[in-house]
Order: C-alpha cells, then sequence, then structure tokens
C-alpha cells in the first residue's frame, strides 16, 4: 500500500539545493541522513547555541525530525518512529533554523512566525502521516545515539532512512499547504 501517487519526488539529503524547488503539497520521498530532536533535546542544544558551546552534531545543512523512537523490538532496526505534534517546538525553531537546520519533519501546523522563518532561511517543513510510526520504521534502514543519551527516547539520533514517505507542508517560499 503506497500513501503517494505516482508523481511524487525522491529526494536525496545530501543535495545542498534540491529543496528549494519544492512546493507545498509535493510528495516526497527521502533517503539519507536525519536527525531526531524533541522537547528536551531542542532545549539542551539552544542552551548549546546560547552559550557558544560545542554542538554533539552540526546542524548545518541537517534534517531535524520531531520524533522519539520507541523501544527497538527484537530483529527490528528501531522501534516506532512517527512523527511528534510540531507546534510544541515553535519557540524553539529560530535558534536552530539560524545554526543552519535546512528542514524539520513533524505533524501538524506550524506558526505564523515560524511560517516567516521557513521562508527567512529557504528551509522546508516536511509531513510526516501520524499514526504511521510503525509504517515509518520500515523506512528505517540504521540507527546511531548521537546525543543527549541521558533522554533516552527523546536523545537524539541519527537516523538512515530510504523512501521516508514525507509531503512538504511548508516551503522554501513560504508557502503552506494549511493555508490553502
Amino acid at each position: 500500500m503506497s500513501f503517494f501517487n505516482d508523481n511524487f519526488i525522491k529526494l536525496l539529503t545530501r543535495s545542498k539545493d534540491e529543496f528549494s524547488g519544492l512546493r507545498a503539497g509535493d510528495e516526497v520521498l527521502l533517503t539519507g541522513d536525519i536527525y531526531t530532536a524533541r522537547d528536551q533535546a531542542h532545549k539542551k542544544l539552544i542552551e548549546l547555541i546560547r552559550k557558544g558551546g560545542k554542538l554533539p552534531f552540526d546542524l548545518k545543512g541537517q534534517i531535524i525530525y520531531y520524533c522519539g523512537p520507541t523501544k527497538t523490538p527484537p530483529m527490528r532496526v528501531i522501534g516506532s518512529c512517527g512523527p511528534t505534534t510540531s507546534a510544541r517546538m515553535d519557540k524553539m525553531t529560530g535558534p536552530l533554523l539560524e545554526a543552519g537546520v535546512k528542514a524539520m519533519i513533524g505533524k501538524g501546523r506550524r506558526s505564523e512566525e515560524v511560517r516567516g522563518l521557513i521562508k527567512k532561511h529557504k528551509a522546508v517543513y516536511f509531513l510526516a502521516t501520524g499514526g504511521a510510526g510503525a509504517y515509518l520504521a520500515k523506512r528505517v534502514i540504521s540507527v546511531k545515539p548521537v546525543a543527549f543519551k541521558e533522554l533516552g527516547p527523546e536523545a537524539v539520533y541519527r537516523l538512515r532512512v530510504k523512501d521516508f514517505p514525507l509531503i512538504v507542508g511548508i516551503d522554501s517560499q513560504g508557502n503552506d499547504i494549511f493555508r490553502k
């Protein structure tokens, strides 16, 4: 079963400029590395940015997935890894975009302020299907803990994904799928 029609766009995270041609509503299959970060990881990253501390990974050009994976079952790469509500990260989005984050993945609407920041920084906000964490987990081919292991599922993990299904929620021009 596919969530997508035959007009999906294949994206590789290592390509710098490919997000600039995306438009709100485009269906994409993402392949490459993404980093998980929920509320507590955001707070720690922002604290390091504000203090001028060394970050556990370079944020420049990265994709942040608002996700806290569940415990990994036997014979699996990762447990369920569905998106969390993005609005909870709205107040913490600015510093991460300023540090170079190029895209975020989550579910739900973003504030007008965040929409403006996405446009200003030529970033992209992708939507992942809520309630499909088990399905999305099948698109993860490797997992590596990166930072803040003490946070458990809210730690930062690098996920290598293949054909990870997403929809462009807000494009780099500031067009918002929820405003159509």
